[in-house]
């Protein structure tokens, strides 16, 4: 089956971004496909190289790129949401003259479409929210 996967919790906040994490792990231990994770409101932070979590927690940020990396997986960042958090790319980061960028390498910033097209080409569209 494929999959869509979005995600509402950042990783500081809750257990929708953990749960959602393992939900992938365990779609593609069982032969599923992931045709997309989208991060919107406040689970753009799981796109950001800026979240640092304390020594004895897990860096979900961190867990999320190894997973989308390692398995090419669709990642995409509601472009808006980012924004409004201060998560961007470096292409943002010029156009509104910020000091730098931190969204992680092996994500997309891109709308609110790229989560509806997911929706059309999946057959599971599965959400993650606090």
């Amino acid at each position: 089956m494929k999959y869509a996967l979005a995600v509402y919790g950042a990783s500081g906040s809750g257990q929708s971004s953990l749960t959602a994490l393992s939900f992938a792990r365990a779609l593609l231990a069982s032969g599923h496909e992931i045709i997309r994770v989208f991060f919107y409101q406040e689970g753009v932070h799981n796109a950001s190289s800026l979240v640092s979590p304390p020594q004895d927690e897990v860096n979900l940020p961190e867990q999320w790129q190894k997973l989308i990396t390692e398995q090419g997986i669709d990642a995409v960042v509601c472009i808006a949401a980012a924004l409004r958090r201060g998560v961007v790319n470096t292409e943002e980061a010029e156009r509104y003259q910020l000091p730098g960028n931190n969204l992680r390498e092996g994500y997309d910033l891109s709308g609110l479409g790229q989560l509806l097209e997911a929706t059309v080409e999946a057959d599971r569209l599965v959400t993650f929210g606090d």
